[in-house]
């Protein structure tokens, strides 16, 4: 499983990126985090607002950092 966490490496994004690490602990998947940080990546993906999360490549959340609950939903959907 390949979790993206996109954004530019602001407060919020790295907020997010930190829930989503603690998610993937917490469920003890064998996941690989990613950070997106290059715009023209993050456009190619859909994505106009950050930050975003991603797992496989398809698009989960844009605009809003998720509690560690909320990306463990989305983790246990894709499970």
């Amino acid at each position: 499983m390949k979790v993206q966490i996109l954004g530019s490496g602001c407060a919020k994004c790295k907020l997010l990126e930190q829930h989503a690490r603690e998610a993937v602990a917490e469920l003890g998947l064998d996941a690989e985090l990613v950070k997106v940080s290059d715009a023209d990546d993050i456009m190619e993906m859909g994505v106009m607002m950050t930050p975003a999360l991603a797992i496989d490549g398809e698009v989960k959340s844009v605009g809003k950092v998720l509690s560690k609950d909320q990306v463990a939903a989305y983790l246990r959907e894709e499970k």
